[in-house]
C-alpha cells in the first residue's frame, strides 16, 4: 500500500493511493497514520478494506509527512562510498549517526526555507526507513520484520552550521523545513528489493544526483540492527539512510532563493520543493 496524510499542516487526514493512482480517504478506518497503525497486523487490517469502497478525495490537496507523531528522525552520514569520496572523508568503519530535529519535518512539496545566516544550504536525496514494530537489540537477520515501509527523504543540510561550528552535525541538519518526507509511505511488502532502488535529485531541472541503494555501505537491515543496540526504535521512527554523490558540497553549488528541487526514488514517489528566504514566525 501507499499510505499518505493529506491536508493543511496540522490538520492532515489519513489516506491511501489506490491501484489507479487515486487518493482515497482512510478516516473511517484509522484515526491517523501513526505508530499504532504501522505493525504488520495493523497494516494487514487496513489492506483488507476494499480500496474502491473508500471515499475519493477530490482536487489536489497538499501531502504532509506520511507518518504522524514521528518520535525520532535519525540520519546516517557518509553511507555511500562515492559520496564519502566527494566529501573528502574516509569510508566509515561503523555507521555515522546523527539526529534531525522533529521540528524540521515537512511535507514532500512544502518549501525549503533558508535559515538565518545560511551560506551553504545543501540537498541530499535519501531512502527513508519507517519502523513499524518496537526494535531493541534486534539481529540483522530479523531486522526487516521491524520495518513498516519506505519513503523518500530530502536530508537538507546547512554545511557551515554542520561542519565549521564544532564536531556535532545536528545543528546543520535540523533547521525548520530541513526534513521533507513523502509523498507516501510504501509498505514493506511492495518493495521487492530495497537494495536496488534508483535515486535522483535535480535543481532547476539539472540532474545533480543519480545513484542506487545498491552502493550503500551499510544496508538497511544492518542499520536497523545497529541502531537498535543503542536506542529503542519505536513505531513511527524514521531513519534517513544516507545519500549518493552529487550534493552541492561536492560541486561548490548551494541552494538559493528561487531554486526548485525535485527528487525521487523508484517506486517510492517524487518530491518538489521551492527554496524560499528566511521568514520569522
Amino acid at each position: 500500500m501507499k499510505l499518505v496524510r493529506y491536508g493543511r499542516p496540522g490538520k492532515e487526514k489519513p489516506g491511501l493511493i489506490d491501484e489507479e493512482g487515486k487518493l482515497r480517504d482512510l478516516s473511517g478506518v484509522v484515526a491517523d497514520i501513526g505508530g499504532e497503525f504501522l505493525s504488520d497486523k495493523a497494516l494487514k487490517n487496513i489492506a483488507k478494506v476494499p480500496h474502491d469502497t473508500l471515499p475519493l478525495v477530490r482536487g489536489n490537496p497538499r501531502f504532509g509527512v506520511p507518518v504522524a507523531k514521528v518520535g525520532k528522525f535519525i540520519g546516517i552520514g557518509l553511507n555511500y562510498a562515492d559520496h564519502a569520496a566527494e566529501s573528502n572523508q574516509p569510508i566509515p568503519k561503523e555507521p555515522i549517526v546523527f539526529n534531525k530535529a522533529i521540528t524540521c519535518l515537512s511535507g514532500p512539496d512544502d518549501p525549503i526555507m533558508l535559515p538565518k545566516g545560511s551560506k551553504r544550504t545543501d540537498w541530499e536525496v535519501e531512502l527513508g526507513v519507517v519502523i513499524g514494530t518496537r526494535a531493541r537489540n534486534v539481529s540483522e537477520a530479523d531486522a526487516e520484520k521491524f520495518i513498516a515501509g519506505y519513503c523518500v527523504v530530502n536530508d537538507v543540510s546547512e554545511r557551515d552550521f554542520q561542519l565549521t561550528r564544532g564536531p556535532q552535525w545536528d545543528r546543520g541538519k535540523g533547521c525548520d523545513t530541513f526534513g521533507p518526507v513523502g509523498p507516501w509511505l510504501v509498505t514493506r511488502d511492495e518493495v521487492w528489493d530495497v537494495n536496488k532502488l534508483d535515486l535522483y535529485l535535480e535543481v532547476n531541472g539539472k540532474r545533480m544526483q543519480t545513484g542506487s541503494t545498491e552502493t550503500m555501505i551499510f544496508k538497511v537491515p544492518q542499520l536497523v540492527a545497529y541502531l537498535s543496540q543503542f536506542m529503542t526504535l519505536e513505531p513511527g521512527d524514521v531513519i534517513a539512510t544516507g545519500t549518493p554523490p552529487g550534493v552541492g558540497m561536492g560541486r561548490n553549488r548551494y541552494l538559493k532563493k528561487g531554486d526548485v528541487v525535485r527528487l525521487g526514488i523508484a517506486g517510492l514517489g517524487e518530491q518538489q520543493q521551492d527554496v524560499i528566504g528566511f521568514q520569522e514566525f
